[in-house]
């Protein structure tokens, strides 16, 4: 290509004038604001977005008023553009037809599940196939768009590799020798792409129009653009449009440029139409305002092989950084947060509009729901991906629920889902929550939950139509192997019968995943047999794969002077306000990911480019938006508790400002503040600790010995139960828990002590103790994941409890077990009843009684009995000394003991509680009567953890006293 033809007709707008203003300004003076000669020209975008954009700048050029706007047509359209054969126009090349993008990704799953068994080993996994088929895909697509042939395959030899590379690179060569075949003469959407362009810039080769074709804002990023844009350049009207040209950076630095910089695209464009900078002229006479700034961020961003040329930078204008503000926040909340208040205000000035640019969709999110407290719904051009959506979360629930066999979780977070519904079925659902939800996971699929809510009538008929409803699904999960789409079609019926029809399809989202489904069926349907059957536990996890990256994008209700934008559709808006946002390492710009199927050195011999390019590409992006009136930087300081590096853009631009003596604008320190405030009272009034004082007839008349103790520590979780009549509720799905477990052991044990009370043990007791233990923990260890934790450690206990024993019983007369008793105490309010049921109580020979108490957890120390904050035992030596245990005669007590049941190695072992049995329950038995008769004085209060050094290490009702609103530091010890 010569310099004289094209030069006249490449251009360039600076980045710091709004590129689709002044196009369009430019157009409509080219056409003499004649709307017919307007109309027949023929405009080329970067994308759809762009041509939105332009639409939208012709319509403020014209004042509001109505136009024939040109033919405005993306170069490069996307898979879900169905008239790809229209988008140019003249010249519709005759293409066979494009395959699926489902169905090319089910065509890669299946070959790499076949390679995977091939090899040997362990396959991977549905869903791991379909990963790594979507990067395989990717590198076909990559070859495509760089139009690499795999015959170049060939050229890398196997012998240069490492050995793991060497299978990937036959399994490469397999596959794309085969792959015509298994597109079955259809055309990967790349390639129809490439055949496109191609054929239209030869058709205007051959037939130059005779109306303008002007091709702005690409920076022809594939080879076929490349050509279509040279091929413009060379037409009689054709015009080609570049972004932000720099015309200024040294002629040194231009050409040390790498993939990495920004330049490097419109360098590589310049060389292919064989011309220099100085060729490409100014589309508009009207001077950059913000000229410096861009000039100093080419500065920052020159290639590293010049950078020493930092050492003598030219003067800068002291207002060369206006209109740029920076914000670190201290981690994404923030961020977000404060992005969304600026967005906000944008919006009290009339007219001003307000764009959020970031590759982070996390933080595109993040900022939508913040806008959300105001009403404000703002346009995400990515859209909102289809699994977070309620339709699509409601289907992966629903396939992991039956995955699952209906464990406890994954059936609340499906049936309490707002589109399972029913009759009565919200109410039904809170009491299978309630009834066998809760504590240790019953057993598997609907049959265990039937087990496990026992005789209610109107449960079981509910779970009966429930799987009824889900039948055919369970019968295809119940399988060993089943088709992908028989998975699919039960997944989608039973969908179906749970939430209606018309309640799951309804809206977008439920559009676009009717979309989905029914294209994932026509592609498991094409690949038929061919794709292998799977093992059903494994579809959830790929229906969630095949789901990934699709998005669906509101068509209306978004607010219209708002929006979050990607980087590469930012390329050629400016906005009143531009926030570029998330500018750290790793994710603007993003980490170059390494591809699975080939290494650095494989991809550059085989000729596809490095993945700094990408970097490239986004440096280009962000100069752009730098270009703009108003711009805000912002990132996080910490994302998920790690420090982040800033963006090696930013800190170019840090060096390079403060070696000019510049500084950003400072405005952006209010906004965290702010945000913070919207969150916080402007005063607090001081909590203070309950202490409720129902009145005596209210309060308890009747508490057992293990409560005497919570009533000293924390008396609000006595009022709480007893005057509230509030329980706590068992967590979903919880491990065998220590209260569940004591009580089987003590069952056990009171079992095998009531069959031998006295004597000498049986030589088979430890048999005969784990026989017990057996029947009595059988309906427990039917449950998953008891028989592990507890049976081990019971027959530890057993043994122990065994050889003890049987030291024990030369000394013992008779064996009280699991006994009942109390004691009536007098006072101010009435009788007060004090009642117990001790573990065990033996009688000795001398006459004395040994009270005991089982602890499979850790007993308190003999100094907390004395001191009186441990009375249980004390209080149980006072009841049995005064004869008020059913069946033991009153006797003095000589022992008071713990039994440490630890089940570990040994099984247990003996405490004793305090030398002094008798001093020990008279004490025990005044401190109660001084605390009841405390307690009935309508004055003294129910407080909560009066004293903190005492406190309850656990308590069930520290939320509800508001703990953390009242406890000084240190005292909330949960």
């Amino acid at each position: 290509m010569t310099s004289g033809g094209p030069a006249r007709k490449v251009f360039t707008i600076p980045a710091g004038l709004a590129f689709a203003d002044v196009l369009a300004g430019h157009l409509l003076a080219r056409a003499e604001h004649d709307p017919l000669k307007l109309a027949e020209m023929v405009v080329l975008l970067p994308n759809r977005r762009a041509c939105r954009t332009l639409e939208q700048a012709f319509l403020r050029a014209s004042g509001g008023r109505p136009l024939l706007l040109p033919r405005l047509k993306p170069i490069e359209p996307d898979e879900a553009d169905e008239d790809i054969l229209t988008l140019l126009g003249e010249g519709d090349p005759d293409l066979p037809e494009p395959v699926p993008p489902t169905e090319r990704l089910l065509i890669l799953t299946r070959l790499v599940l076949g390679a995977g068994a091939a090899r040997g080993g362990r396959p991977p996994s549905p869903d791991q196939a379909a990963r790594l088929a979507a990067e395989l895909g990717k590198l076909l697509d990559g070859a495509a768009i760089e139009r690499v042939g795999f015959d170049r395959l060939g050229q890398l030899v196997p012998d240069e590799l490492a050995a793991h590379w060497q299978v990937t690179l036959d399994f490469l060569k397999i596959v794309t020798e085969h792959w015509p075949a298994l597109l079955g003469g259809r055309l990967d959407h790349q390639t129809r792409v490439n055949r496109v362009l191609d054929a239209q810039a030869a058709h205007w080769r051959a037939n130059p129009p005779d109306h303008p074709v002007i091709a702005a804002g690409s920076t022809g990023s594939r080879p076929a653009t490349l050509d279509l844009l040279a091929t413009i350049a060379g037409l009689p009207q054709g015009m080609v449009v570049l972004p932000g040209l720099d015309k200024g950076l040294d002629e040194e630095s231009w050409a040390a440029l790498d993939e990495t910089h920004p330049q490097f695209m419109l360098a590589r464009l310049l060389k292919v139409l064989g011309l220099t900078r100085k060729q490409v002229g100014e589309l508009t006479a009207t001077p950059d305002p913000r000229a410096a700034r861009l000039a100093l961020l080419s500065q920052a961003l020159r290639p590293a092989a010049t950078c020493e040329a930092w050492k003598d930078l030219p003067e800068f204008p002291a207002a060369t950084l206006a209109g740029i503000s920076r914000l670190d926040a201290p981690s994404p909340r923030e961020e977000a947060g404060a992005i969304a208040l600026m967005l906000r205000e944008t919006l009290e000035q009339d007219g001003r509009t307000a764009a959020l640019v970031t590759p982070d969709r996390d933080l595109a999110r993040r900022v939508a729901a913040e806008l959300e407290r105001w009403g404000i719904l703002i346009d995400d051009s990515a859209g909102r991906p289809l699994a977070l959506t309620e339709p699509g979360a409601f289907l992966r629930l629903l396939a992991e629920m039956v995955a699952d066999h209906f464990a406890p979780h994954a059936v609340l977070a499906c049936l309490k889902h707002p589109l399972a519904a029913g009759p009565d079925f919200r109410h039904q659902v809170r009491r299978l929550d309630r009834l066998c939800l809760r504590g240790p996971r019953p057993a598997a699929g609907i049959a265990g939950l039937r087990l496990a809510v026992g005789g209610d009538a109107a449960l079981v008929r509910w779970l009966d139509g429930l799987q009824a409803a889900l039948a055919p699904f369970l019968a295809v999960m119940g399988r060993d192997q089943a088709s992908l789409g028989e998975l699919l079609a039960a997944h989608m019926e039973a969908a179906e019968a749970l939430a209606g029809p018309e309640r799951l399809w309804r809206g977008e989202a439920g559009e676009a995943l009717g979309r989905f489904a029914g294209q994932l069926a026509e592609a498991a349907a094409a690949v038929g047999t061919v794709f292998p059957a799977i093992a059903p536990a494994s579809y959830p996890a790929l229906f969630d794969q095949l789901l990934t990256g699709q998005v669906v994008r509101p068509r209306w209700g978004r607010h219209p002077r708002l929006s979050i934008l990607g980087p590469m559709e930012a390329r050629l808006q400016q906005a009143d306000l531009m926030i570029l946002a998330g500018l750290n390492e790793g994710t603007w710009p993003a980490i170059a990911d390494a591809d699975p199927w080939m290494s650095r050195p494989m991809r550059a011999k085989f000729g596809l480019p490095a993945p700094e390019r990408r970097i490239g590409q986004a440096a280009h992006d962000f100069a752009q938006g730098f270009g703009a009136a108003r711009v805000v930087l912002t990132r996080s300081v910490r994302v998920e508790g790690a420090p982040t590096v800033p963006s090696r853009w930013l800190m170019r631009l840090d060096a390079v400002a403060q070696a000019a003596g510049l500084s950003f604008d400072a405005e952006s320190a209010g906004w965290l503040a702010w945000h913070d405030g919207l969150d916080h009272p402007r005063a607090r009034a001081p909590v203070e600790r309950p202490a409720p004082r129902p009145p005596v007839a209210a309060r308890p008349r009747k508490l057992s010995v293990t409560e005497i103790e919570t009533w000293m520590r924390d008396p609000y979780a006595l009022y709480a139960k007893h005057v509230l009549g509030l329980r706590k509720l068992d967590p979903i799905d919880a491990d065998p828990g220590a209260a569940d477990y004591g009580s089987l052991v003590h069952k056990a044990i009171e079992t095998f002590l009531k069959a031998h009370p006295s004597g000498p043990l049986p030589l088979d007791s430890l048999a005969r103790l784990e026989a017990i233990g057996a029947d009595i923990f059988a309906a427990a260890l039917a449950r998953p994941g008891l028989w592990a934790f507890w049976w081990p450690r019971f027959t530890a206990i057993a043994a122990w409890l065994v050889e003890h024993e049987q030291a024990r019983r030369a000394d013992i007369a008779a064996t009280f077990s699991e006994v009942k008793g109390g004691i009536e105490i007098v006072a101010p309010g009435g009788p007060f009843l004090l009642h117990a049921r001790a573990d065990r109580i033996d009688r000795l020979k001398d006459g004395t009684l040994a009270v005991i108490d089982y602890k499979t957890g850790q007993p308190p120390s003999a100094k907390e009995v004395a001191a009186g904050y441990a009375p249980q035992l004390s209080l149980e030596a006072a009841i049995a000394r005064f004869g008020g245990f059913d069946g033991v005669a009153p006797a003095p007590v000589g022992q008071m003991l713990f039994w440490r049941l630890k089940g570990g190695s040994p099984g247990g072992e003996e405490k004793k509680a305090g030398d002094d049995p008798a001093s020990l329950a008279d004490q025990a038995l005044d401190g109660l009567a001084a605390l009841v008769a405390a307690f009935d004085d309508p004055a003294t209060p129910y407080e909560a953890r009066p004293h903190p050094d005492r406190a309850p290490r656990f308590s069930d009702t520290n939320h509800l006293a508001r703990l953390q609103e009242w406890a000084s530091a240190g005292e909330d010890d949960e």
